[in-house]
């Protein structure tokens, strides 16, 4: 288990009682073939209906439904890539896809779609990549996705976050496209434990703790914040991150917005601004693990930093959040405009209302059944979402009305 949901989860008693919830999950599905789904679950308190649409993934880290409704593109963190047949749940694994580094936290990580992917076939991924000398970083590559003969073709990398380093954390690594197509993308700050100024999240000469924008072809865009200034690097678009593995799109706006993950607690909402210090670890809501002790001073106290839109702060028992999408599709017109955020140590699908930048939880999804949600994405034509659960043997789940 990772650092950010290690702390977290031995604060919450309540996983005991979860526990026997999965027990008889996994008793259930531990005989079923691949392609045969299980009956359909509801949650109760929304009223909607939880099907299990693919089984026996290991450690999927990126759901994305592909153009026409019929297929999912999912990533699994130790190096598979698999298209998903809907509705019958049969999956069959891609070549062609890069070797990664699936140590700790790395590995083959997120994945998106180019803006015209149906005239271009460009599928983006990102993953972890090791030198010669076993550093590791976060590397972003893209290949044309055949379908009919099961590959991603002429796979290239395109960037590579400088520096490499001795670390297998908090690679960061959500990836998405921009209303102006450009890619933004997160690299973590590889868990450097230097809570002060020097830290790298704090140094825009690195990409460690940043968010990255870059060209479709892996270039750096002429008008990214940087470009111009020495001590920093072109690709930074954000910096003084900890590790963001959520990202998405305001449907309305098209703002970037990203989840974060905190030390103990201090897990934040954010929404990218051109050049932004999002303040890691210099300013933060959070706290050290075990102790208790706050890191820096709050993001108010400082006019130099960029606060979060919403945060669960020391002593909150935070809620490590991973992949996340605003909801825009028919099946469930209460939600629409609504975030979703899936949560990993807090093992629940949270639902939020958003008014500008004003955020409220409305609810926690798919609660008791002990389930890590590492990603969430609506699906493309029916509006249903499309869940992942971080686990060795994982289904992927729909949500839709019951």
């Amino acid at each position: 288990m990772t650092d950010e949901t290690t702390a977290v989860t031995r604060r919450r008693s309540m996983l005991a009682t979860m526990a026997a919830g999965l027990g008889g999950l996994v008793a259930g599905c531990g005989g079923r073939s691949v392609g045969q789904r299980s009956p359909t679950e509801t949650d109760d308190d929304a009223g909607v209906a939880v099907d299990r649409v693919a089984e026996s993934f290991t450690a999927p880290w990126s759901v994305t439904p592909l153009p026409g409704g019929e297929q999912l593109l999912v990533t699994e963190r130790p190096g598979r890539l698999s298209l998903v047949s809907l509705p019958d749940g049969e999956k069959s694994e891609l070549t062609g896809v890069p070797s990664v580094h699936a140590r700790g936290q790395g590995g083959l990580l997120d994945s998106a779609l180019h803006p015209e992917f149906e005239e271009t076939l460009w599928a983006y991924l990102t993953y972890a990549s090791a030198n010669d000398g076993g550093e590791s970083t976060t590397a972003l590559g893209r290949g044309r996705l055949n379908v009919d003969s099961g590959s991603l073709d002429a796979f290239e990398r395109l960037h590579v976050a400088e520096p490499f380093v001795e670390s297998n954390g908090h690679f960061g690594s959500r990836v998405a496209f921009g209303r102006d197509g450009t890619v933004y993308q997160t690299v973590g700050d590889r868990q450097f434990k230097e809570f002060g100024p020097e830290h790298v999240a704090q140094d825009p000469t690195t990409e460690l703790g940043v968010t990255l924008r870059l060209e479709p072809d892996g270039s750096v865009p002429d008008d990214n914040p940087f470009v111009d200034e020495p001590a920093a690097a072109d690709a930074v678009y954000s910096y003084g991150h900890r590790n963001a593995q959520g990202m998405a799109v305001h449907p309305d706006t098209g703002a970037i917005w990203q989840s974060e993950f905190g030390e103990q607690d201090g897990d934040e909402i954010n929404v990218l601004q051109r050049g932004g210090n999002y303040g890691w670890p210099v300013a933060d809501e959070g706290c050290t693990y075990g102790s208790g002790d706050p890191i820096g001073v709050a993001h108010a106290d400082r006019d130099d930093v960029v606060g979060p839109v919403y945060s669960w702060p020391c002593g909150s028992g935070g809620f490590p959040p991973s992949g996340m999408t605003f909801y825009t599709g028919a099946a469930f017109p209460e939600w629409d405009g609504d975030l979703f955020v899936g949560g990993l140590a807090a093992q629940s699908l949270a639902r939020f209302t958003v008014d500008g930048t004003d955020v409220t939880e409305a609810e926690q999804l798919l609660s008791g059944r002990g389930w890590r949600i590492r990603d969430v994405a609506q699906g493309v034509e029916e509006g249903h979402l499309y869940v992942a659960v971080d686990a060795d043997d994982a289904p992927i789940v729909r949500l839709s009305p019951a």
